[in-house]
């Protein structure tokens, strides 16, 4: 079929499509393939079909009297690099770039998510490597590819334009076993860590359907798992989450209903309060603060909490860890006011079962 002009023609004999030379490509030296599939244009945007220079107006609209050359590669290499994502020889480049570029484009996101087969091949990133993570034989190159891959991905779940497309394509699931690994090796921190800031970057934005979305998967469960054994940082994004979850009273309710669930909850935060009495961080120990105060929101577990909030938040322990964030000492002093000071002696039944 002959395109417009400027653009691919396609040819489609015994169900294979036949790729031709267009001017964008052989502008830029881009290399053909007979092979199908790979360097189709259909459904790609304007930008990419007509050869506009990436993130805005045309070049010359711009400057009138000529972009110097760094800048003008810079822009026209951005939708290359997308281009090059479909080509398995040049997608390894291609998401090192992206990766390093992307917050400097505010419009990739939609590019990503628009230009045809490049989700897909983000995709076939990420499944190529869950055969390695059980038994853990995951290499740091791996790791660092992949992870490359899901901060694309994460810089799709950010937009506003394709945050919910994103969610109603169920791809957070395909990072589900990324969050379930347990092994400590950098690797698999680095890859949980990434994953994280993915599902980080959906909640941040107050949205109840994203919330829905998350409860009905397992991202609670493994959002605990990374607070037990994660590195400080990864216990960081994870409890940010969980927090972002409580705060919407869709999350609250939800944890709130069974006492497994609170008990789940309030056993690693517990857990995590402890272990920050012999290695403090104010910046974990703020976001486990707001969590506990939102739950005292809840008068059942309020009640709970009344006997089993750990010592060390009430008795000054973290006075020196949070003596410069003047919030999160305001969020502790209402927390203990919420719960009281008076405590259900163990032997008549106190902690979580006030849930029961």
């Amino acid at each position: 079929i002959k395109g417009r002009k400027g653009k691919l023609r396609i040819l489609k004999l015994d169900s294979e499509e036949k790729v031709f030379p267009c001017k964008l490509h052989k502008k830029r030296g881009y290399t053909h393939s007979r092979k199908p599939n790979l360097c189709t244009m259909a459904n790609l945007p304007p930008s990419l079909s007509m050869g506009t220079p990436f993130g805005g107006p045309s070049s010359s609209a711009q400057n009138p009297t000529g972009a110097p050359a760094n800048k003008d590669r810079n822009l026209a290499s951005a939708e290359q690099l997308v281009l090059d994502l479909s080509n398995p020889e040049l997608r390894e480049n291609a998401l090192l770039e992206l990766s390093k570029k992307r917050e400097l484009f505010q419009d990739l996101a939609p590019l990503l998510w628009n230009s045809f087969g490049t989700i897909a091949a983000l995709l076939q990133e990420i499944v190529s490597i869950y055969s390695v993570l059980a038994p853990p034989n995951l290499t740091p190159a791996q790791s660092n590819r992949v992870c490359n891959s899901l901060a694309l991905l994460q810089c799709v779940a950010s937009h506003s334009d394709t945050r919910m497309l994103f969610l109603k394509a169920h791809i957070p699931l395909y990072l589900y076993p990324f969050l379930n690994t347990t092994s400590k090796s950098r690797p698999f921190e680095y890859l949980r860590l990434t994953s994280l800031g993915v599902i980080g970057a959906l909640v941040k934005v107050d949205d109840t359907e994203v919330i829905s979305f998350l409860l009905s998967t397992e991202i609670i469960p493994l959002c605990l798992r990374t607070m037990e054994m994660g590195s400080e940082l990864s216990k960081t994004v994870a409890t940010f989450i969980v927090q972002k979850i409580l705060l919407d009273d869709v999350g609250m309710d939800y944890i709130c209903t069974t006492a497994e669930r609170f008990f789940a909850v309030g056993r690693v935060l517990g857990n995590m309060v402890q272990s920050l009495v012999e290695q403090p961080s104010p910046r974990l120990l703020k976001h486990i603060i707001r969590c506990y105060l939102r739950l005292s929101d809840n008068p059942r577990a309020c009640a709970a909490l009344g006997s089993c909030l750990p010592d060390s938040l009430r008795d000054g322990t973290f006075s020196n860890c949070l003596r410069e964030d003047q919030i999160a000492r305001r969020w502790l002093q209402q927390l203990v006011h919420n719960v009281g000071v008076v405590r259900v002696p163990a032997h008549q039944g106190g902690g979580f079962e006030h849930m029961l």
